[in-house]
Parts: structure tokens; C-alpha cells; sequence
């Protein structure tokens, strides 16, 4: 049993931080009242210019260059994201429709540059990924060293802290309160002397950053290199923990475990005694059925902030 779950929970931590990490950025957007389907678009622009910028800096950076790539993929990611901001919160277009555009110009913009550059449908492989490693001090813990900290990702721990950070800023500071608030009554947020669509910005690239974060990171731990197929499906599975954890970063961390568990079905199912005889297809399509269910409210029906989705024009009742 032990050796089951020493094989088990690396690899689905291993999954699930770049979910938890795009997920974060998706509680930030729709708790301002902003739906953004363009996780997925957000998370192809981490992944292309993570891999693109560690392919072109290895030589100067050295084992430093998943870290910088991963901040470099976020800024731009973050940029990017003002596409949405600006159509969604200024010019108040339909926001799944400007989200929709954003994963489709994201796609096309990262296949086209790659294509370009690279003459091929696809990047080299990076010479400097993440690598999977033993925590210091804590590997050596009876029983839960092997099974949490033995052979893991540094980024799966960022992640899940980073959900805990989210979580104090959203709950117990004056930033999240304003920002939660302009997600349930913009009105009366903005009587209280709060500009709503500046909150609203700002959240819209905060999901844009921590998108980017968690393309560059599946990039950079997974894929290790970036085309069309690179990012499939990630960023909707991670709209799903969103409303399935109840737009709350705690839930959201929690729901992109069980997805990355899914996930990682497929590559771990051969060594589970219970999954040995399940034909692997079943275990590729595994995740995406149960984002299926999960964003059809088979788990329960989940209550979005009240002005999610709902453009803001100030003056207005």
C-alpha cells in the first residue's frame, strides 16, 4: 500500500500545480465580476513563452531558467490578459465571447511564432526543465518522506502555498474585501468611494499572470517543449475547479488536486493493482468526463458571485 501511494501522490501533485495555479487566477477574475474562459489561451501564452525564452536563455541563466522563464511567461501572460480587461470591463463586450477569442488568438498566435522560428510545427526540447527532487530534511520522515517529499516538484508545494496566499488576500485584507465586493454589488461598491472597474482590471491580470504561471510550469515540468498540442484542455479543466471548489481558493486547490489526480491516471494506472486491467483510453479520457460532470453541477450546485458575468456601467441601477 505504501509503494501505491509513493507511486500515486508525486504524480498527481505533479498534475495539479499548474491547474492550482491557473485556477488561483480564475477565482481572482470571476470574484470581480469578470468570467474569463480564456484560462486556456492564458495558460497556451505561459507554455509558448516559457518554453521559447528558456530555449533562447539556457546558455545565460543556467539551472536558473525555469524560475526566470516562469516570471518572464507570467508577465507576458499578464499583458496579454488586458485584451480581456479592456473588452470586457471597458467596452463591456460579452465576456465568454472575449474569452473564447482570447484562447483562440493565444493558440494561433503561439503555432504561428512557432512555425516561424522554428520552421516546424513544434519547439526543440529545453535543456533546462524542472527537475523532480528530494526535499531536504523532510524526505527523510518515516513513511510520509517517501510518500510527499521524496522525488517531487518544487512548484507542486509553490502551488498549493500560493493557493493558502490567495486565500489571506482575498479573506483577510482590505484588497480582497474591495475586490469581493465588486464581484457581488459594483454599485454599491463604487458608492463606497471603490473603483470598480479599476478592481476589476486588476484582477483580469492577476488571472493573466498566474495563467501564464501555470502554462509555463506544465510546460516546464511536463511537455517540455510547446505546439498546438501542448496545452489541451488545462484551462478549462481548471475553469472547472473553479466553480467547483465555489469560487473560493481553498476550493479551487482542492478541485484541481482531485483533476491532476485524473490526469495523472493515465501514466501512473499500470502500477495500481485497481487500474492494471483498465484500458489506458478510459484513463486518458478520465479527467476531461469528470470536468464534464463537474461543470454540469453533478457535484452539487454552486452560487457564482452575483455580479459575475454583468458589465458595469457607473450610474446605472
Amino acid at each position: 500500500m505504501l509503494d501505491v501511494l509513493q507511486s500515486i501522490i508525486p504524480i498527481a501533485l505533479f498534475y495539479s500545480a499548474p491547474l492550482i495555479f491557473t485556477a488561483l487566477g480564475g477565482v481572482f477574475s470571476e470574484r470581480s465580476g469578470v468570467v474569463n474562459i480564456g484560462l486556456e489561451g492564458l495558460m497556451v501564452m505561459g507554455a509558448f513563452v516559457g518554453i521559447v525564452f528558456n530555449l533562447a536563455f539556457a546558455d545565460v541563466f543556467g539551472t536558473a531558467t525555469p524560475w526566470v522563464s516562469i516570471l518572464v511567461a507570467m508577465v507576458v501572460s499578464a499583458i496579454f490578459s488586458v485584451i480581456h480587461a479592456v473588452a470586457s470591463v471597458t467596452f463591456r463586450a460579452d465576456q465568454v465571447v472575449s474569452g473564447v477569442a482570447i484562447n483562440f488568438l493565444a493558440l494561433g498566435l503561439g503555432v504561428f511564432l512557432t512555425k516561424q522560428w522554428y520552421g516546424k510545427g513544434q519547439t526543440d526540447m529545453v535543456s533546462q526543465p524542472f527537475y523532480s527532487k528530494n526535499i531536504p530534511l523532510l524526505s527523510d520522515i518515516p513513511i510520509i518522506g517517501p510518500i510527499f517529499f521524496q522525488k517531487v516538484y518544487v512548484t507542486s508545494y509553490i502551488a498549493i502555498l500560493a493557493a493558502i496566499v490567495v486565500w489571506f488576500v482575498l479573506y483577510k485584507t482590505s484588497f480582497g474585501l474591495r475586490l469581493r465586493s465588486v464581484g457581488e454589488h459594483p454599485m454599491a461598491a463604487d458608492t463606497n468611494g471603490i473603483n470598480v472597474y479599476s478592481m476589476r482590471y486588476v484582477a483580469v491580470i492577476l488571472s493573466g499572470a498566474l495563467g501564464g504561471l501555470g502554462g509555463s510550469v506544465f510546460a516546464l515540468t511536463i511537455a517540455l517543449n510547446f505546439s498546438q498540442s501542448t496545452i489541451v484542455g488545462q484551462g478549462f479543466m481548471s475553469l472547472a475547479a473553479v466553480i467547483f471548489g465555489k469560487w473560493h481558493p481553498l476550493g479551487a486547490m482542492g478541485a484541481a488536486l482531485f483533476f491532476g489526480f485524473a490526469q495523472s491516471l493515465s501514466v501512473i494506472g499500470a502500477g495500481v493493482p485497481f487500474l492494471a486491467d483498465v484500458p489506458k483510453i478510459y484513463l486518458t479520457i478520465a479527467p476531461y468526463v469528470l470536468t464534464i460532470f463537474a461543470l454540469a453541477g453533478f457535484i452539487g450546485r454552486a452560487e457564482a458571485p452575483k455580479a459575475n458575468g454583468q458589465p458595469y456601467i457607473k450610474g446605472s441601477r
